[in-house]
This record gives structure tokens, C-alpha cells and sequence, in this order.
């Protein structure tokens, strides 16, 4: 639980949180505080659920909050023992249940955040059959459900993508070396035109390449047409070769065969494709459909996790487990031991998969024989077209064989080696290249510097010498160290084989002890193991009678556990709905009118009053405005028409305004030209 906390804490510290807790802070959290921040968890995986739980009830949280939690697929720990206790803890903001909910949602945010979005799309509305029959409504669920299809195909579409590796990047590098690409193409073309435009005839020239290239292009679609009617006519003369073949093998059954012979094969025949039709080919194709059926539901359902897989695994052997106590129940009461039925039914299964696995294995030998067939025709085929070649039978096209296959691992073997030193040679040739280059780049810089320096031709000088002193007091070490090595070895051998000698004196002493000892001990082995094996066969013999007797009682006894809570848990709902007809019963019977007005009965009997009451209000308020809306519409119309007159008084006021301004101002201008 201390990991468990310190995993939430840490990881509620990081972006997006920043809440800046440690445990103690964590731990002293109230439920309240507890809840809120399950809800800012909850809200960053979804952004539809970042509220504040104070704006809204206990119930809306939690039935919001376990919706949710439904969509990702959470599933309460095993210390929770019902859902209606997970639920409760929920609304109360337990420690115990909103602690392990925040440690999955923390482990694996970024998986559920996809959820989320695909449940927003994906998640289907189950509309009523009822509602199903109408035409309309059905064509929009049908419209419905195809556009969810449409929406995982493109989601698994974008996924690929993302997944494929070809990011947008390379994509635009690859678009601008394209683009380079075709710059130089442009460029290279106006070179080619200005220099065929200095040429004499230069566009008849041109005239007769295009149509040079139309013919060529004309002559391969031809030789391409002629492959293949020769393709064609080769697959024709084939299939009359394989026709004339099977009526000649006809014609020698017929010759050689009896019609009795001839009937018994024919049932043969009719029989085992008879097996094919009726049993083999049918269940075969219904194991097929049960497979499609599977895929097809497991591509509709959303995508799942690792940890999802893993519960999956679990309830399938926990299922597997229950399916073999059945049987195994099943043939102890059913079946016993000493019965026949049960060694008829093994043989008959025996029998049954026998002649599966030798149908099988007659139409892959049939199935061979044809392929073989069509090889031998093809090849005999080609030994006719090598004119004056013989062919060769026996012991003769055996040893011809044999030599052709040393001669083709011999050929394989020298071609690898040629590939291999090939490819040796032009790595080495490029690398010799390379550093070739390297060195006159820089053997041309030291020579530049030495003759900035006025001291050319040192460097030369200095490798000489400094190659010669190298490789001098290499062979003086080398001496010497092979001289110390020498000397060392052998003393560390001397010095091993004499510690190894007074090492194993005393063991050799034990060792002649112990053999003497294990040659009694294994007498005495062999002895008490013959009585074990004489013992165990008694005790296995009433072991296995102990275990079918226990576990018939432990059967037994889980029937009956089960029946005791299943007894149990209905008596504690009785008693619990017996609680509250008492208590209800006490409220209303009794003589205090505030204890009277808790009953629930009273409750819903002033909530419909109210509800009566209000109802009453509203149905004479709408009478009044049904009385009132002619009267008001006719008003309204009269303010409008009021309004349009007012503004058409305005305007034309303004209009005379305007007249009267200009005309003083022509008076004015006609007294100044007087003046004047």
C-alpha cells in the first residue's frame, strides 16, 4: 500500500497535476478533497468531466464518475467485495476504494485517454425495438451504424500511419529532392533545346525521333502481345497434352479392367467423396464460420490491453476448470467405471479421427500425384524440344543426377567465394580511396604550413626517425617481455602443480573412505527403496479412493456454502425491507405532526399537492395569455406601423431642414455678387 501511495504521489507531482504533495499531505486528505481530485484525474483523461463536484450532487458524481470508470474497463480489486460497496465507498470518498482507483488510472493515462475518445464515438446507443419499426428511424440507426464502421476504419487507417514510419518530415525532404530533381530536369531539357536549335532541320529532326519512339514503343507492345499468345498457345498444347494423357489411361482401364473392378472403384470413389460432401467438407466449413464469427467480433469490440488479456486468460481457466469438475462429475454419476458405453464411445472417437487423418491423407496424395503428374508432363515436354538429345534412364540418370549435384554444390561453394571476396575487394578498394584522399589533404596542408615556416621537407625527416626509434624499441620490448613471461609461466607452474599435489593428498585419503561408505549405503538404499515402492503402491491405492470420497464431499459442501449465503443474503434483504416498513409504519402512525411530515408517504403527498397546485397556476397563467395574445399581436402591429410613420416624419423633416440650408446660402452668395 506504501508503493502504491508513493506511485500516486509522485505521479500526481508531475505535469499535468503540479499538486506539490508527500505522503503525509496525501494521507491527511479529506473525502471531499479525496474526490475532487479523482475527479481532476478523471477530468484530464476526458475533458467533459472537469467540473467541480461541490456544484452538483453526490449521486450525479458517482453515477458520472462510474460511467466512466465503465467505459475504460475498470474492475474493482479483490479487497472490495461487492459492487454496491464500491459504489458506496465512491460516494463517501473511501481511502480504500479511491486509492487503488487512482493508482490504475495513473499507470496507464495516455492508454486511457484513447479509450475515452473512442467510447465518445463508439460506445453504441441501444435503441428500442419498439422504436426499430418505424422506417425512418431504423435508415438512421442503419446510417448510424455504418458511419461508426467508417470511423474505425479510418481510426485503424491513421494508427498505420502513425505507426509506419513515414513521418512528415522525410515526406517533405522527399518532396524537395523531388522538386531539386525536377529543376535540373527543366534546366538540362533548355540546355538540350538551345543546342538543337543551332542544327539545320532541327524540327524535323524532332518529327522523326517522336515517331521513331512511337514505333519502338508499338514494337515492344507487339513483341509483348506475341509472348503472350505464345504463353497462351504453350498453356492450350499443355492442357491437350494432360486431355490425350487421361483418355489414353482411360482407354487402358477399359482395356484392362473388368466391370466388376471397374463398380468397386467407382464406389470407392463415390463413398469417399460422399465423406467429403456429407461430414469432412460441413464441418470444416462451420469451424471456418465460428472463426470469421470470432474475428468479426473481436475486430468490433474496442482495442484492449495487456492487462485486459490477462483477466481474459484467468476467467477462460477458471471456465476450462469448472467445464472438467462437470464432466468428470458428470461421468461419476452417469458413468461408472466398470461400464462398456464409455470404451465403445473412445473407440468410435478413435475411429472417427482415424478416418479424418486418412481422408486427409488421401486428398494430399491425390492432390501430390496431380502436381507430380503436371511436372512429368512439362518435362517431358522439354526432352522433346532438345532435338537429338536422349534420355536417360536407370542407373544412368541416377549417376547423371548424383554428378550434376556435386558439380552445383561445387559451382555454389566457388560462387560464394568469388561474391564474398568480390565485396571484400571493393570495400577495401573504397576504404584505400578514402584514406588515400584523406592523407593527400592533409600531407598538402602540412606542406603548405611547413613552407609558411620555411622549414619544408622536416615532417618526412621526422616520421623516418620516428617510425625507425618505433619500431626498435618495439622488438627490445617485445624481447623482454617475451623472456619475462616465460620465466613467470613456468615458476606459477611449478608453484600450481606443487599446491595441487599437497591439496588433493587429504582428499584422496576422504575420497577411498567415502566410496567404501557409498558402496554400503546404496545396499542399504536399494533395500528401504523396494520396501517404499511395495508401501507407496498400498498407499496410492487408498489415496485415490480418499480423493474421490473428498471431493465428493467438497462438491458438496460448496453446494451447500452457496446455498447458505444465497439463503442468508435474502434474509438480510427481508430483514432490511422489514426495518423500513417498521420505520415507516412508526413515522405514520405516530401522534407528533413534525415526526408525521418524515414519512414518506406524507412526502409524496405534499410534493403532489405542490405539484397540483403549480400545475393550477400555470394552466390559468397560460389561459391569460391565450386571452391576452389577439388584444397584444394587434398592439404590436400598431406600435410598428406607429414607428414607420415616426421615422417617415423624421426623414422628411430632415429632407426640409436640408432645402432650407441651401436655399439660404444661394441668397447669401446673390446679396454678396450685389455688393460686388
Amino acid at each position: 500500500m506504501s508503493d502504491q501511495i508513493q506511485f500516486i504521489v509522485e505521479k500526481l507531482n508531475q505535469e499535468p497535476f503540479r499538486k506539490n504533495y508527500n505522503l503525509i499531505t496525501f494521507d491527511s486528505l479529506e473525502s471531499m478533497q479525496l474526490l475532487q481530485l479523482l475527479n481532476d484525474v478523471l477530468g484530464e483523461i476526458d475533458p467533459k468531466h472537469a467540473v467541480d463536484i461541490r456544484e452538483e450532487l453526490p449521486e450525479q458524481t458517482a453515477k458520472r464518475m462510474l460511467t466512466l470508470l465503465g467505459i475504460l474497463k475498470y474492475k474493482p480489486p479483490g479487497s472490495v467485495p461487492d459492487l454496491s460497496a464500491f459504489r458506496q465507498g465512491l460516494v463517501t470518498g473511501s481511502k480504500p476504494v479511491i486509492h487503488p482507483v487512482l493508482h490504475w488510472l495513473l499507470q496507464r493515462t495516455n492508454e486511457l485517454k484513447k479509450r475515452a475518445y473512442l467510447a465518445r464515438f463508439l460506445v453504441k446507443l441501444e435503441v428500442p425495438v419498439e422504436f426499430l419499426q418505424d422506417d425512418a428511424v431504423a435508415d438512421i440507426n442503419k446510417q448510424y451504424e455504418e458511419l461508426m464502421e467508417a470511423f474505425k476504419n479510418l481510426h485503424k487507417e491513421c494508427e498505420q500511419l502513425k505507426t509506419s514510419g513515414s513521418s512528415t518530415a522525410e515526406i517533405r525532404r522527399d518532396i524537395s529532392a523531388m522538386e531539386e530533381e525536377k529543376d535540373q530536369l527543366i534546366k538540362r531539357v533548355e540546355r538540350l533545346k538551345k543546342r538543337v536549335e543551332t542544327v539545320q532541320n532541327h524540327q524535323r529532326m524532332l518529327e522523326i525521333a517522336r515517331q521513331l519512339r512511337l514505333e519502338k514503343e508499338r514494337e515492344e507492345s507487339l513483341a509483348q502481345q506475341k509472348q503472350e499468345q505464345k504463353n497462351q498457345l504453350f498453356h492450350a498444347e499443355q492442357r491437350l497434352q494432360r486431355v490425350q494423357l487421361q483418355l489414353k489411361e482411360m482407354h487402358h482401364a477399359v482395356v484392362d479392367s473388368k466391370p466388376e473392378s471397374l463398380m468397386k472403384k467407382l464406389e470407392e470413389e463415390i463413398n469417399f467423396n460422399s465423406y467429403l460432401v456429407t461430414e469432412k467438407i460441413p464441418r470444416e466449413l462451420e469451424s471456418k464460420k465460428k472463426s470469421v464469427y470470432f474475428l468479426q467480433k473481436t475486430v468490433a469490440e474496442p482495442a484492449m490491453s495487456q492487462s485486459d488479456l490477462k483477466v481474459l486468460e484467468i476467467k477462460i481457466n477458471e471456465v476450462n476448470a469448472q467445464i472438467n469438475q462437470l464432466i468428470e462429475k458428470r461421468m461419476m454419476k452417469y458413468e461408472p467405471i466398470d461400464s462398456k458405453f464409455s470404451m465403445y464411445r473412445q473407440q468410435a472417437s478413435i475411429i472417427s479421427r482415424k478416418k479424418e487423418a486418412k481422408a486427409e491423407e488421401l486428398q494430399a496424395a491425390k492432390e501430390e500425384m496431380s502436381s507430380t503428374e503436371r511436372q512429368m508432363l512439362q518435362k517431358t515436354n522439354q526432352a522433346q524440344e532438345l532435338e537429338g538429345s536422349e534420355v536417360l534412364k536407370g542407373d544412368e540418370f541416377k549417376h547423371y543426377v548424383n554428378k550434376l549435384r556435386s558439380k552445383n554444390t561445387f559451382y555454389k561453394k566457388k560462387r560464394l567465394e568469388i561474391a564474398e571476396i568480390t565485396a571484400e575487394y571493393g570495400i577495401l578498394q573504397r576504404t584505400e580511396e578514402l584514406l588515400k584522399q584523406r592523407h593527400e589533404a592533409i600531407q598538402q596542408q602540412l606542406q603548405a604550413i611547413e613552407d609558411k615556416k620555411g622549414i619544408s621537407g622536416y615532417s618526412y625527416t621526422q616520421e623516418e626517425l620516428e617510425r625507425v626509434s618505433a619500431v626498435k624499441s618495439e622488438m627490445d620490448e617485445m624481447k623482454g617481455r617475451t623472456l619475462d613471461n616465460m620465466s613467470e609461466m613456468v615458476k606459477k607452474l611449478n608453484a600450481m602443480v606443487a599446491e595441487k599435489k599437497s591439496s588433493l593428498a587429504p582428499v584422496i585419503k576422504e575420497l577411498r573412505q567415502l566410496r567404501q561408505k557409498c558402496q554400503e549405503l546404496t545396499q542399504e538404499c536399494d533395500e528401504k527403496k523396494i520396501q517404499y515402492d511395495s508401501c507407496a503402491a498400498g498407499l496410492e491405492s487408498n489415496r485415490s479412493a480418499l480423493e474421490q470420497e473428498v471431493k465428493g464431499l467438497l462438491e458438496e459442501c460448496v453446494q451447500e456454502e452457496s446455498n447458505y449465503r444465497y439463503v442468508n443474503c435474502m434474509k438480510r434483504n427481508l430483514e432490511i425491507q422489514l426495518q423500513r416498513a417498521k420505520e415507516e409504519m412508526k413515522t405514520y402512525v405516530s401522534p407528533d405532526p413534525q415526526e408525521r411530515r418524515k414519512a414518506i408517504r406524507e412526502q409524496y403527498t405534499r410534493m403532489i399537492l405542490e405539484q397540483e397546485n403549480l400545475g393550477k397556476k400555470l394552466r390559468e397563467k397560460q389561459k391569460v395569455v391565450r386571452e391576452s395574445h389577439g388584444p397584444n399581436m394587434k398592439q404590436i402591429k400598431m406600435w410598428q406601423d406607429f414607428e414607420q410613420l415616426m421615422e417617415c416624419k423624421r426623414e422628411c423633416f430632415l429632407k426640409q431642414q436640408n432645402q432650407t440650408a441651401i436655399g439660404q446660402v444661394i441668397q447669401e452668395g446673390g446679396k454678396d455678387r450685389l455688393v460686388l
